[in-house]
């Protein structure tokens, strides 16, 4: 249903192979479950690379897709995305937000809420930070 390819916004991205129905969950965020406060260290080396692989789950846990991920890690921002997650538990899910064409690449909003290191991509001229 998914598959990871080159991506025109940023490195890799992850598009459809198939039609995919709204509302549709298409794959979970996986990766290792950590503290917060061990997030935060790693975010910190994350961010410096260019890359957001923390997911938090509530104000204690987060996912850590650098260890332990899936191809949902590769799924890229946007702020019109076509896809948005929900957190069930331990799981984050994938959810197709509208229909998505087969080749469309997939994209959700990542709200983040640090201080905005990486400029968004999603669109020429986009004024957001993540």
């Amino acid at each position: 249903m998914i598959e990871r390819r080159k991506s025109t916004i940023q490195g890799w991205g992850v598009f459809s192979t198939e039609p995919i129905n709204k509302n549709k969950r298409i794959v979970t965020y996986d990766g290792e479950k950590i503290p917060n406060k061990e997030s935060l260290k790693r975010e910190d080396r994350y961010l410096k690379k260019g890359h957001i692989w923390c997911f938090k789950l509530n104000r204690l846990s987060v996912r850590d897709a650098a260890v332990g991920g899936n191809i949902a890690r590769f799924i890229n921002h946007s702020c019109t995305p076509n896809c948005y997650t929900l957190v069930l538990g331990d799981q984050i899910w994938i959810i197709a937000a509208r229909n998505i064409r087969k080749g469309e690449e997939l994209l959700y909003d990542y709200m983040t809420d640090g201080p905005g290191h990486i400029q968004c991509r999603c669109r020429p001229n986009c004024k957001t930070r993540l």
